[in-house]
């Protein structure tokens, strides 16, 4: 399936006059168990897209919030192909929500692009975000990724003009991820006025949906991004439910958490019509 399951996914929400909602959650915090129990919980509680993050010593455009949840998932010793595993138990009973997997590429450059874009496929991914990996760097994964169906999802930001977009969109499918603020995950609030100008111009640069990320953490950001996006992400909100079911010791009140604060997304992005 691939790129056709993320296809779909906007295809959907575009039929419902309404932005996608794209969730966050970072494999392996605070359990692969509760991880499982908290895509499921996402997913019902209307979630179009699951971002799955894979944990890295060095996360450089991961905030304080997803750097400390991966910290938690390495403790737990979380692998790659642990994640991996994750999301083929996930897709064993969904054949239609579409997964991503968020990470960095030393991990993938020591598992091999070719035996990773292997595994993903057959785990049922979708299509990766690699922070690391500009267009300039990804050539070989690109390719490998083509013969399978798989997206390379590329990042954006307020800083990319018309000729950089044109290259960040060169290769790229499934959405273009574009990084509401200056700065790394869960830090400061996004402003779409300032943004709304970038965002239509990589729309119309990629031929390719714009997702909005970074700085939206509750109901009231959503709606504002889902005005001049087609997608809304959200990661570190989700990832501080991790956090207070790990500081409790309750590991299980992650997963109804979660869910709840993505039907308060979704219903929120129901309200925003895009006709």
């Amino acid at each position: 399936m691939g790129r056709e399951r993320i296809e779909a996914a906007f295809a959907k929400a575009k039929g419902e006059n309404r932005a996608a909602l794209v969730t966050y959650l970072m494999a392996g915090d605070p359990s692969l168990e509760e991880s499982y129990t908290a895509m499921c919980a996402l997913r019902d509680n209307g979630a179009d897209i699951i971002e799955l993050g894979a944990p890295f010593t060095d996360p450089m455009a991961d905030g304080p919030a997803i750097q400390r949840a991966g910290l938690r998932a390495l403790a737990n010793g979380t692998k790659l192909t642990d994640v991996l595993a994750l999301a083929a138990r996930f897709r064993k009973d969904d054949q239609t929500t579409p997964l991503i997997l968020m990470g960095y590429a030393n991990p993938i450059h020591s598992m091999g692009y070719e035996v990773f874009a292997e595994a993903a496929a057959d785990a049922g991914i979708d299509g990766s975000i690699i922070v690391d990996l500009p267009p300039e760097e990804d050539a070989g994964l690109r390719e490998i990724y083509s013969k399978r169906g798989l997206s390379v999802i590329r990042l954006a930001t307020p800083t990319t003009d018309e000729a950089r977009a044109a290259k960040v969109a060169d290769g790229a499918s499934g959405f273009i991820y574009f990084v509401a603020v200056t700065g790394v995950t869960g830090s400061g609030s996004a402003d779409p006025a300032a943004i709304a100008g970038k965002v239509a111009m990589v729309r119309k640069v990629s031929g390719l949906p714009v997702c909005v990320g970074f700085g939206v953490k509750n109901g009231a950001q959503a709606v504002e991004m889902a005005k001049i996006a087609d997608g809304v992400v959200v990661g570190s909100a989700f990832v501080e439910k991790a956090q207070d079911a790990h500081e409790s010791g309750k590991f299980e009140t992650a997963a109804p958490a979660m869910g709840e604060l993505a039907g308060e997304l979704r219903r929120a992005l129901a309200g925003v019509s895009k006709g």
